[in-house]
């Protein structure tokens, strides 16, 4: 089939790279020169595992465009996908939907025949019916349809989510176009992910709930987590036991910092603005919003206890700066909180990242940046394990620190107390 994706941010570039590998003509559309050069010449503007390979094969095999002209890739494609950021407003919590409803406006003026329009973007109950609205006023409803197609894919594992989804929903009443996507996506179908139809607004929806169902979950083991600090019970063991019952399962039961990157903050909050459009209020997600709006503060508090309130001069390293592993998304990172608050209380910090140096903490004093994790725990007083990168699952702790009286707080529960206490090695977890 003929594909376009508008946006080739995260969703956009990551699904149409797979779309155009199942067998698709697939362009990518977007209006920064530079990122479409770039991706032309094989440089990909995001960290995602096994990406790289799929963006050059698909190029050369000319299944997969790149382009900045709207006009010439919307008349060449049969599907068009809408792909844009849909950040938090700014000074709110709803949903910045300029980026989306701008697109729409833009292919109106450029649909020559029957079109899908998808949204794939994450967007608000009724932003399907805005969407409609805005196209109709230019062309007649018989040349497009309007479907809600959320995504599903996590930082780190989006191709394989996307090659081995869960299921496919596809939010549309318009019988040729559920045709027509069943059979787009029909090699994952036939692998095994269920393909479920329902209107275009339970399937915005749906993105929304499973987002703040996934984010409770999180922020209901790090309460849990809390708790077990004080009654000498491990987190883990709780983590298990709980896991095993099917009803519940294991995922997103892993104590650790706040929840952060570019869904669970903002898709929380948007939940919660369009309840509030709705006069209905949903309690428990904002229970979660708040609970893990305080949980930096309490890790931070965690590392000053450590420390026993002596931070100034200290040499703190974080393993890791990253919302989690095999990304290199920055978005609502503890780090982005813990890492200035130590500084002001004079702490010198040391940091590594698998990802490289990141800007956000250019301009902040007494913040290093190193480039191993032999350089980065070499003098350290404190240790702190942020992020569960592999790099940091087998460290050689006793030969590799040179500081006799360094203590280690893992954050991610990486390694075994029991273990670190044979080592003597001072250990701090969470949850334990």
């Amino acid at each position: 089939m003929k594909l376009c994706m508008i946006g080739t941010g995260y969703v956009g570039l990551v699904s149409g790279v797979c779309f155009s590998d199942l067998g698709n003509d697939v362009i990518c559309v977007d209006k920064d020169l530079n990122k479409i050069k770039d991706l032309k010449k094989g440089i990909i503007p995001i960290y995602e595992p096994g990406l790289d390979e799929l963006v050059l094969k698909n190029f050369k095999n000319k299944r997969l465009k790149f382009s900045t002209n709207l006009k010439d890739s919307v008349s060449k494609s049969d599907i068009i996908f809408i792909c844009v950021g849909t950040p938090t407003k700014k000074n709110g919590s709803a949903a910045d939907l300029s980026q989306v409803y701008n697109v729409a406006k833009e292919i109106s003026t450029y649909i020559n025949k029957f079109k899908i329009i998808i949204t794939k973007s994450t967007v608000p109950v009724t932003t399907g019916d805005e969407i409609e609205k805005i196209i109709s006023k230019k062309v007649s409803k018989k040349l497009f349809s309007v479907v809600s197609n959320p995504e599903f894919l996590r930082e780190g594992e989006a191709i394989r989510d996307f090659s081995y989804p869960d299921r496919v929903v596809i939010g549309t009443r318009d019988k040729r176009s559920n045709k027509t996507l069943k059979n787009l996506y029909s090699p994952l179908i036939s692998k095994g992910a269920k393909y479920i139809n329902t209107s275009r607004r339970a399937a915005e929806l749906i993105k929304y709930a499973s987002n703040a169902f996934l984010a409770t979950k999180i922020t209901f083991i790090n309460e849990l987590s809390n708790l077990c600090e004080k009654i000498d019970v491990n987190i883990e063991d709780i983590s298990i036991g709980m896991g095993l019952d099917k009803r519940i399962g294991s995922r997103f039961l892993r104590a650790g910092p706040a929840y952060g990157g570019s869904c669970f903050p903002k898709d929380t909050k948007a939940i919660v603005s369009t309840s509030n459009k709705f006069k209905t209020n949903l309690s428990v997600i904002k229970s979660v919003i708040k609970s893990n709006d305080n949980r930096s503060s309490l890790l931070l508090k965690r590392v000053f206890d450590i420390l026993n309130n002596n931070v100034r001069n200290k040499k703190i390293c974080f393993l890791g700066v990253t919302f989690k592993a095999n990304t290199d998304d920055m978005r609502d990172s503890s780090c982005l909180s813990m890492i200035p608050s130590l500084v002001k209380k004079g702490a010198k910090i040391n940091y590594f990242d698998p990802t490289g140096k990141k800007n956000d903490f250019n301009k902040i004093k007494n913040v290093t940046f190193s480039n191993d994790v032999k350089s980065a725990i070499a003098k350290a007083d404190l240790i702190i394990i942020h992020t569960e990168w592999n790099d940091f699952k087998s460290i050689n702790f006793k030969k590799d620190v040179k500081n006799k009286n360094y203590k280690v707080f893992d954050m991610r529960n990486i390694y075994s107390p029991k273990k670190m206490k044979e080592l003597k090695i001072k250990y701090f977890a969470i949850g334990c």
